[in-house]
């Protein structure tokens, strides 16, 4: 399958490689062409990997990965182009994070969601938030982090969850680790849950941690 990336730092690299690994298509896209990280990345990821901008990226996958910060997303996914995303599944991973004064603040919160917002603007795009409650390492090696813990999905397709589903097993996700939220509006908790992830990771002293979900029989 194709594949494209958006995004070229530690997330976008780390996802892409791993796509390579499994023997996709992928192109690594960023605001130009001659990007310094991508050129790097396609020159040592293998044949099947390429780069280019964000719109390359968009046209050539099938299925569109967001791995910029939530809160350039929009302006990325808008020079990716609508057309580019129209009727593919475009699986969301950001976060609408940033260090202001020293603090960690999201914006939106609450009462909205980035992949609310990339849903809205780009309606015809099969929107589903996943893997953005653990760091890009554990998103495509779940075994660093030893038990039954989960990831999740939100969206409004089933189709497009399933598909995305599909590929988080690829990952190494078995699918009874990957818990559906429901719409795509659930992925307003899944956003809040990061600065609890931030608090752990100062706590633990290292990203490779996750929650497991244990329910009443």
């Amino acid at each position: 399958m194709r594949y494209g990336v958006l995004g070229t730092g530690d997330v976008g690299r780390t996802l892409a490689g791993k796509l390579v690994e499994r023997g996709h298509e992928v192109c690594l896209g960023s605001r130009t062409k001659d990007n310094a990280a991508a050129v790097e990345w396609a020159g040592g990821a293998g044949p099947t990997a390429r780069h280019g901008t964000f719109a390359d990226a968009a046209a050539f996958g099938e299925v569109v990965v967001n791995a910029v910060g939530g809160r350039v997303a929009l302006d990325v996914l808008r020079s990716a182009g609508e057309e580019n995303l129209d009727g593919k599944v475009l699986l969301d991973v950001s976060n609408p994070m940033a260090f202001e004064d020293g603090e960690l603040r999201l914006s939106p919160v609450g009462s909205d969601s980035v992949g609310e917002q990339i849903q809205r603007a780009f309606p015809q795009a099969r929107v589903v938030k996943s893997l953005n409650t653990v760091n890009c390492q554990v998103m495509v090696d779940p075994a660093r982090v030893p038990g039954e813990h989960q990831t999740f999905v939100s969206g409004d397709d089933g189709g497009a969850k399933e598909r995305v589903t599909a590929l988080l097993g690829e990952f190494g996700w078995p699918a009874h680790r990957v818990l559906d939220l429901g719409g795509i509006r659930t992925a307003r908790a899944a956003e809040m849950y990061l600065p609890l992830w931030l608090s752990l990771f100062q706590g633990i002293g290292h990203a490779d941690f996750n929650v497991e979900v244990h329910r009443a029989r």
